[in-house]
């Protein structure tokens, strides 16, 4: 990896470092190899600390580098293309789809935050016990995905002579009550956000890194029957739609889950 004067480019340094750095990483590493530490790194490039760490992130927003505990900066394989549904899509577990039931919290867990009540359908649902299904998405034996589904109680009337305690066993009741009901519809929303902590470990992430959140609302007659709020790793992942590719731009606050 060699060096450039940076003093004399207009661009932010950062900027210019980061398209240095994406140049060396096609020609001088290979896949999964791990990047010089960042002080060498620095005094390689002849830059503070601060303006390589904006660089190194910025090639980890588009994916191009991965952060790994305990392994260090390693330079990251092509992004792998993540179907996230279309109109014909069914309810969550409906097929084989790559999800992977890890838990669930009865009705009588704390509510889900306010954002996610908003779509479940405000006022009308504040009041409900809410099951919480979560689940991770596996592509190629990694884990890309991890979701949280919020099922109102009332969406599931039938549980109740099959509630048991918390876990795997109820997730796949409530999955189960919730494909009784007739679909009419979903709609979603993709957004960049930074992974929690709980998100960063199940998707072997640190903390604070970019993050899609999608957000898919499932409808029937009666209005909003479920929500989930799906985290996907946007180092790895290139998210890819069916037959409904319609675009939406809004300027709400991302849903919190």
């Amino acid at each position: 990896m060699g060096t450039t004067q940076l003093e004399t480019v207009p661009e932010p340094k950062y900027w210019h470092l980061k398209t240095v750095l994406s140049e060396a990483l096609d020609q001088d590493f290979a896949v999964g190899e791990i990047l010089p530490n960042e002080r060498e790194l620095a005094a390689r490039f002849g830059v503070a600390r601060a303006t390589l760490r904006q660089a190194l992130e910025q090639l980890e927003l588009e994916g191009r580098l991965q952060r790994r505990r305990g392994v260090g900066t390693t330079v990251a394989p092509p992004r792998v293309g993540v179907a996230v549904g279309s109109s014909g899509q069914g309810w969550p577990g409906e097929s084989v789809d790559g999800w992977e039931l890890v838990d669930a919290d009865g009705a009588e867990a704390a509510l889900p935050s306010a954002a996610v009540l908003k779509l479940l359908g405000g006022a009308a649902v504040a009041d409900q016990p809410v099951h919480t299904v979560r689940r991770t998405r596996v592509s190629h034996g990694q884990a890309v995905a991890a979701e949280l589904l919020y099922v109102p109680a009332a969406s599931v009337p039938g549980l109740s002579a099959i509630d048991g305690p918390a876990g795997a066993a109820r997730g796949r009741a409530v999955l189960r009550e919730l494909q009784r009901l007739a679909l009419e519809g979903q709609d979603r929303s993709v957004e960049l956000g930074s992974a929690r902590a709980d998100d960063a470990k199940e998707l072997d992430r640190l903390p604070g890194a970019p993050v899609l959140v999608v957000t898919t609302r499932y409808f029937t007659a009666a209005g909003t029957a479920a929500v989930s709020v799906a985290t996907y790793r946007a180092d790895t992942c290139r998210l890819t739609f069916g037959d409904s590719g319609d675009v939406e731009i809004t300027h709400e606050a991302r849903v919190a889950s």
